[in-house]
């Protein structure tokens, strides 16, 4: 007797994952076939059907339950729609994301492994190659398969033992672990890896620079603070701030910024030899300065090299010479020291400047009125030829004086000739021709002083004028003693320095070298690095991050 029975190693056709489709598919060909010849149907062939039924029915059982497992799993919305994209990109027809990883790993594929991953990233030519390679290519026709005819002895009837579900779920759980523990170790094998490269690897290059490469420096530090004289009589709101660092604080930044400037380092060249000093072949190739030098090369040397700064609540000046050898050091520091006297000093040199020449045109203006005036006074004493008005009005006066004393003795005499009886008319005559030639020389010497004459002018007026002219004169003169006193003052004031440098530390050579500090500064390579890694590394996650999703 022959039984029919399938067999577990036949080939069957390519199943859907949609049982609804399979069947679809199915009836389509069966409905495609010709009609077959009426046979008479072997009661094996009209229970084939059934089994087939019962097949299908236990492979979506099975499926439902694997899916229910997957489910279980509590995988993420972003794997889901990796494993649907992986699933796409494998060619299979899935019903939904989990049953997209059920179908995966029957097939053998992780779809959550990176290298699956970064596959659906292709360009879209192979997209568009792969899509009308698959449309082109022939579907093959649904064949139904019987089954075949087995000997009794042989068969194989399916097994009745079933797996636990517990060891299966901790043995799934121990590959998982497996899985996440290799990809943990190759994780950390690649991030030692990239921190080796990126981090240690410069920072001991950086350490070996400092410690022995680097030229050794030695730097000489100096303070100095700017002060200002007080003045002889300082009073009022503006000698409140007299002495303290407010009243210098303006002068302090410029003298700051005049030692940090190209003037300062070019003039340092031409008197001291900066460029020739730090050309020197013995100086490492990263703080030496290469021939032919430029100004900017220079000076950026010179930036790195000079340093100055300034602390307004004590008003001192801290400057630090970094130099090749401490001699060096000591030297450019004190002529650096002597530019800021000198600019400290030009500070208010044109307003003292302005002063002593005002004063000095003040002078030599009251010296030409004084000149004038005493040519003016000559002028008019040679035209009333007359030297003196005051002693001139005086001997007039006087004569006059002398003239009517003796018009009174005469006066007197005549009414003493006129008391007698009979007096000599002779002498009564004479003595009164002589009052009235008295009397009229008293009168011209009166008018002579008060009239003008027809030489000229008269006696006052002669005398005002002259009198004007030597008040003048004296006027002017003591202008120009006053001039001469502001200019005396003025030159004083020139010749004392209203502001000037005081040095409160003054520049000594050091005996030991004071750069590269190479434990510091290989530190700070070390925390540089690391941040440039970290921020490197946080923007590469997040632009996968941005591509993944």
């Amino acid at each position: 007797m022959t039984r029919y029975r399938l067999r577990a190693g036949a080939p069957l056709a390519p199943r859907p994952a949609d049982p609804e489709a399979a069947r679809a598919a199915a009836a389509a060909a069966m409905e495609a076939r010709p009609a077959p010849a009426a046979v008479t149907m072997h009661p094996l062939q009209q229970r084939l059907p059934q089994q087939e039924a019962s097949v299908e029915e236990a492979v979506a059982t099975e499926a439902e339950h694997d899916i229910d497992k997957i489910r279980r799993e509590g995988l993420t919305g972003r794997q889901l729609r990796m494993a649907r994209r992986v699933a796409q990109k494998q060619g299979l027809e899935v019903a939904s994301d989990f049953d997209a990883v059920r179908q995966l790993r029957a097939l053998g594929v992780d779809p959550f492994q990176r290298s699956n991953i970064i596959e659906l990233v292709v360009p879209e030519q192979e997209q568009d190659k792969t899509a009308s390679a698959s449309a082109s290519a022939p579907v093959p026709a649904p064949r139904v398969q019987l089954p075949s005819t087995v000997p009794e002895g042989d068969r194989q009837l399916p097994s009745t033992e079933r797996a636990d579900p517990a060891e299966q779920r901790a043995s799934e759980i121990r590959g998982i672990q497996r899985d996440l523990a290799r990809r943990r170790r190759r994780r950390m094998a690649l991030l030692g890896l990239r921190l080796m490269l990126f981090v240690l690897l410069p920072t001991v290059l950086a350490g070996y620079y400092f410690f022995a490469v680097a030229t050794p420096m030695f730097a000489t530090r100096s303070e100095f603070v700017i002060q200002q004289a007080e003045p002889q009589s300082g009073a009022g709101l503006g000698g409140l701030f007299q002495g303290t660092s407010m009243a210098t604080q303006q002068d302090s930044i410029t003298v700051q910024s005049y030692l940090t400037s190209r003037a300062a380092m070019v003039r340092l060249d031409e008197e001291e030899g900066f460029k020739q000093v730090f050309s020197d072949p013995a100086i490492d190739p990263l703080q030496r300065l290469h021939q032919p030098a430029t100004n900017e090369a220079a000076y950026d040397l010179y930036q790195d090299h000079v340093k100055i700064s300034y602390d307004p609540t004590e008003g001192i000046v801290k400057m630090e010479v970094i130099a090749p050898d401490p001699e060096t050091s000591q030297r450019f520091s004190e002529a650096l020291l002597g530019y800021a006297e000198e600019q400290v000093d030009q500070l208010t040199a044109r307003l003292r400047n302005d002063q002593m020449q005002g004063a000095r045109d003040s002078y030599e203006a009251a010296e030409a009125r004084r000149a004038e005036a005493l040519a003016n006074w000559l002028r008019i004493q040679e035209e009333v030829q007359q030297i003196d008005p005051v002693g001139e009005t005086a001997a007039r006066t006087q004569q006059i004086s002398a003239l009517e004393t003796q018009r009174q003795q005469l006066q007197l005499e005549l009414q003493t000739r006129l008391a007698v009886r009979r007096p000599n008319e002779a002498q009564v005559n004479s003595i009164k021709s002589q009052i009235a030639g008295i009397e009229e020389l008293i009168t011209d010497l009166r008018r002579e002083m008060t009239e003008a004459s027809e030489a000229g002018s008269s006696l006052a007026a002669r005398n005002t004028e002259l009198r004007l002219a030597e008040e003048d004169y004296g006027f002017q003169t003591l202008l120009v003693q006053q001039a001469l006193q502001q200019m005396e003052a003025a030159q004083i004031e020139a010749n004392r320095q209203v502001r000037y440098l005081s040095l409160g530390v003054e520049p000594v050579a050091p005996d030991e070298a004071t750069y590269p500090k190479a434990l510091e500064n290989t530190a700070l390579a070390l925390l540089i690095f690391s941040g440039i890694y970290l921020m490197l590394s946080l923007t590469v996650s997040i632009l996968r991050e941005q591509v993944s999703s």
